[in-house]
């Protein structure tokens, strides 16, 4: 018997591409011999997403959804879906019909060499170069080289897990596309397959340049909560703490020299002033950004509440 693989699909105002992916999902899956089910995730949509994820459950008992009350954003769908999930092998996959169902089988064929991740590699894609193609290659290196886990594609949602890791990931912001970092942090073995990118045929793309901030911000929370930062934060704070000390030390002495030297006066020489207050209100901000995401965290945890709000389910 072969494993049972979930895919999870978030959908937002997709109702176009909805019936075509299922399609092609069950056609795929038929090649393969795999148990699956398939959970598509209504992130609030619009249209009539819902009403055709509500006509595909009653004809398919494979098939479950999830209705969210409002758009909570595609981690949270993602994360809704997972927790739904029953298989041994949890897919992730676009609604938009940009990601190809027939390259599930490579995605599962290698996840079975050993590894508890394989993420697909949009190597070809059918985006506009300078809007999308660009910001996400220049993305894609930066995570590399913060994290330390190079993949030339984070933003792709075609990916494959095991089970016993993805389970253990909580997922908040816009953290879907970190996951790999997780799994890495976590001791998982990951891989990277090219694979088939389409362009989009119904619909509009729902992110553009806007995320881009979203994703720094959510970097910068990544590398400081899966490093030593996290279990020891006085290195971090310490060591700007320590910094800025001797940099005031120093501004101190060149004040000093300035005032003996060549006779300024200090009440008379306010670009020292200023641009320490600059400097320590931009660190303090960062650093209140930091805490408030541990905070956000331990409320999270601590009290299992969601961070989206399930309106009804259709064979859950």
């Amino acid at each position: 018997m072969k494993e049972l693989v979930s895919v999870v699909v978030p959908v937002f105002n997709e109702e176009d591409n909805i019936p075509l992916l299922y399609e092609e999902l069950k056609s795929a899956f038929a090649g393969l011999g795999n148990p699956y089910e398939i959970i598509f995730v209504d992130d609030g949509s619009t249209d009539k997403s819902r009403k055709l994820i509500e006509q595909i459950s009653v004809k398919d008992p494979g098939v479950k959804g999830i209705v969210f009350r409002r758009n909570f954003g595609q981690t949270s769908a993602i994360a809704a879906g997972i927790a739904a999930a029953r298989g041994e092998y949890i897919m992730t996959i676009d609604a938009d019909l940009q990601n190809d169902p027939k390259d599930i089988g490579r995605l599962l064929e290698k996840l079975r060499e050993g590894y508890d991740l394989v993420s697909g590699w949009r190597r070809d894609r059918k985006e506009p170069f300078f809007s999308r193609r660009l910001p996400s290659i220049t993305a894609n290196s930066i995570i590399s080289a913060m994290t330390g886990l190079k993949l030339h594609d984070y933003g792709c949602t075609l990916k494959v897990y095991r089970r016993e890791l993805i389970k253990n990931v909580n997922l908040y912001g816009e953290m879907h596309r970190f996951i790999p970092v997780y799994i890495h942090w976590l001791g998982g073995r990951i891989a990277e397959v090219e694979v088939n990118h389409r362009q989009r045929k119904w619909g509009k793309s729902k992110y553009g340049l806007g995320r881009t901030l979203k994703v720094i911000l959510d970097l910068i929370t990544v590398k400081f909560l899966l490093g030593s930062y996290s279990t020891s934060p006085l290195y971090f704070f310490g060591g700007w703490g320590v910094f800025l000390a001797g940099a005031g030390i120093l501004g101190a002495v060149v004040t000093l020299a300035q005032k003996f030297i060549w006779g300024y006066w200090v009440h008379k020489n306010p670009l020292l002033l200023l641009s320490v207050f600059a400097f320590v209100l931009g660190t303090q901000i960062i650093f209140i950004g930091l805490l408030a995401e541990l905070s956000v965290r331990i409320y999270y945890e601590s009290t299992k509440k969601p961070t989206y709000i399930v309106h009804e389910t259709f064979n859950c």
